[in-house]
């Protein structure tokens, strides 16, 4: 079974005319398909495919102990195959002894793997999870929810929640999926149904759909992100892109970043589709945008040429409101009122919402020096924002860089670092643009001493685990930050060379500053 296409032939009668397979309905008997990938994505549509009645075959190249507890349950529902290890990653396996008519790709996997790059070769069709969730969200007697589809190199999650909340005050049963929390495929599957559904779209997943076609969508911002995976910035755009393709009512861009509203420009949509932009600035006709701390609303109203709809307050969004949540909270809002959704629900709902962990958490404040997690900024367009928000930073950073560059986020920051720790495996990208656009502020590595200039110190040798270098990164923080200060963890990287996630590194760093700082203060109390 794992032998690779060139050992199969081709089904009788050829392969299947997947054009005709729009709804759970179809005839999607016997259907050959390879799902790349038992991550929590390539278990959801394995076992959607397994239920309409396909002959999937799964193949992963990890054999841990929570993809082998997978793979047991796939095989119990009636997978065809699940294949596990390395040694099948090389090439397209066969389902029942002939090559797959459909292959699915995890997010997770690039187009250059050679699963997916022999299926290309071979002329087999690859969709995503979310082209597969599209088409089968048809169902005879099921709800059919219209779709609010978000994508961004940055505020995705934030963004998507607001719109949660925003429609769940309307009164709508709804949902945040794809991307965040449930899979769409669970969704979609749902027996009760969903009023409306907002569905957040990483570039992976919009690089693998063909006919999606949203209610309303937005790009809320591109910036340089996982441009290894993409093979160059402009494919990254491009997929981006993608999420505008067919849009019904509106496309929802950022007014303030041209890139976004080029894809408008260039996008095939259905006819009557509308572009409104939103501005944390006053806007114009057929924007969403700001003024005197309301959030107001001049494209979805009827006198909007010389008028607005206050929306929301600034200060509705919470205490610390930098300005990319409030374009986060202009993007949520622009899609639900392109959803019919009325003004008043909109407050409600952004003060409803509760933002996740990781992004700009206060963590504590103690002797005039703010402490802030925002381990969600896993690039330097994140960081960027993150850094924008507060005056005097100590700047704990470093990670995975994918690739990007960090020279624009350093040149335009430097006059408010204070102080830098990095951390992550490979300093060199990060130290590289400290030293070219801010050579005089003083940059140290956790538990290592400083040498000045901003140059880095030598990490010590051995391995040390993720917490421990957190811990040693927080203490030295401490060390340098004093009153008026911020200590903002904001990486600017992946952290998948010293931690699990992006939440796993957050949680260190919280952790780490109950044990540092909040245990100094009570040290200092008891003596």
């Amino acid at each position: 079974m794992g032998c690779g296409l060139t050992d199969g032939k081709a089904k009788p009668g050829g392969p299947r005319d997947l054009g005709l397979l729009t709804s759970w309905d179809a005839d999607w008997s016997a259907l050959r398909v390879v799902v790349a990938g038992i991550g929590q994505t390539g278990f959801s549509a394995a076992d959607t495919l397994i239920e309409l009645g396909a002959r999937v075959v799964v193949v992963d190249g990890k054999a841990s102990t929570q993809n082998q507890a997978r793979a047991d349950t796939l095989r119990i529902v009636g997978a065809a195959g699940v294949l596990l290890g390395p040694e099948h990653t090389d090439a397209v396996p066969l389902v029942d002894g002939a090559a797959p008519e459909l292959v699915i790709a995890s997010p997770g996997w690039s187009p250059t793997h050679p699963v997916l790059s022999a299926a290309a070769a071979a002329g087999i069709p690859i969709w995503g999870d979310v082209e597969l969730a599209w088409r089968v969200r048809l169902r005879h007697g099921r709800k059919t929810p219209p779709w609010l589809c978000i994508t961004g190199t940055n505020g995705k999650t934030t963004t998507v929640g607001m719109t949660e909340s925003i429609l769940r005050a309307a009164g709508l049963r709804a949902i945040a999926a794809g991307n965040v929390g449930t899979p769409i495929l669970d969704v979609i599957r749902d027996p009760d149904g969903y009023d409306m559904i907002a569905v957040e779209l990483s570039s992976f997943q919009l690089h693998w759909t063909e006919s999606v076609s949203p209610l309303a969508s937005v790009c809320l911002n591109v910036a340089q992100d996982h441009v290894d995976w993409h093979g160059g910035y402009q494919h990254y755009l491009a997929d981006k892109a993608r999420v505008y393709e067919r849009t019904q009512v509106a496309c929802i861009y950022n007014a303030d970043q041209r890139d976004t509203e080029k894809m408008v420009e260039d996008a095939d949509v259905v006819e009557g589709c509308r572009a409104v932009g939103f501005t944390t600035g006053t806007p114009a006709v057929s924007m969403l945008g700001v003024v005197d701390g309301l959030l107001v609303d001049r494209a979805f109203i009827e006198q909007r040429k010389d008028s607005a709809r206050e929306l929301a307050a600034t200060a509705d969004l919470g205490a610390v409101v930098p300005r990319h949540l409030v374009a986060n909270a202009l993007a949520a809002a622009a899609l639900a009122r392109a959803a019919g959704v009325a003004a008043s629900a909109i407050r409600e709902g952004l003060r409803a919402y509760l933002p996740g962990e990781h992004r700009i958490q206060v963590v504590t404040s103690r002797d005039g020096v703010l402490w802030v997690n925002d381990s969600k900024a896993t690039n330097p367009h994140a960081a960027a924002a993150s850094l924008a928000s507060f005056q005097s930073v100590v700047w704990i950073a470093g990670g995975l860089s994918k690739g990007v560059d960090y020279d624009d986020l350093v040149r335009s920051n430097a006059g408010r670092l204070r102080a830098v720790v990095v951390i992550g495996t490979d300093a060199t990208p990060l130290s590289g643009a400290l030293n070219r656009h801010a050579p005089d502020v003083p940059v140290f590595t956790p538990g290592s001493g400083h040498t000045g200039g901003g140059q880095l110190a030598v990490e010590p040798e051995g391995e040390t685990s993720g917490e421990e270098v957190m811990k040693r990164a927080v203490a030295q923080a401490a060390l340098l930050a004093t009153d008026g200060d911020t200590v903002l963890m904001a990486p600017a990287a992946a952290s998948m060379d010293q931690f699990s996630s992006y939440a796993h590194r957050g949680e260190a760093f919280v952790q780490a500053v109950r044990s540092v700082v909040e245990g100094q203060a009570n040290t200092a109390k008891e003596s």
